[in-house]
């Protein structure tokens, strides 16, 4: 028969591995919910998908609520259109927002040839997000 002693031993190693496999099973958890990353390069507009460029500012909270929308719009829309940033103080930003005298949080979608069709400012719903890029 077991002593209480030679119980404790054995569950200590049997704990330890449930938790390790707690923070793994955490850890991957999160990375699948982490937002997939936006494209700051512009030179895809026009190659034969509708593309949507958000001027983002890190110093506007608006900037982080617009992604969150634009990441919903890509999970319905997929791969049928881009999603790319034109961030503020970047080379490629500032070069595109001085070709479309683009403002800070302003959106700025592009049919598939490349042609300027609609502007708006920060922050629009995912839906009608949507609703622009498949017109």
């Amino acid at each position: 028969m077991a002593t209480p002693d030679t119980r404790t031993k054995s569950r200590k190693p049997m704990i330890s591995i449930i938790v390790i496999v707690a923070i793994i099973l955490l850890f991957v958890g999160l990375i699948n919910v982490m937002p997939k990353g936006f494209k700051t390069t512009h030179e895809e507009i026009g190659q034969g998908k509708p593309a949507m460029v958000f001027v983002y500012d890190p110093n506007l909270t608006v900037s982080n609520s617009q992604t969150e929308q634009m990441n919903a719009a890509r999970a319905e829309l997929g791969d049928e259109a881009l999603f790319l940033l034109a961030r503020v103080g970047s080379p490629d930003g500032q070069k595109f927002m001085s070709q479309y005298r683009a403002g800070s949080a302003e959106i700025l979608v592009f049919d598939a040839n490349g042609e300027l069709i609609k502007r708006h400012f920060a922050v629009t719903d995912a839906g009608q997000l949507v609703q622009w890029l498949t017109l």
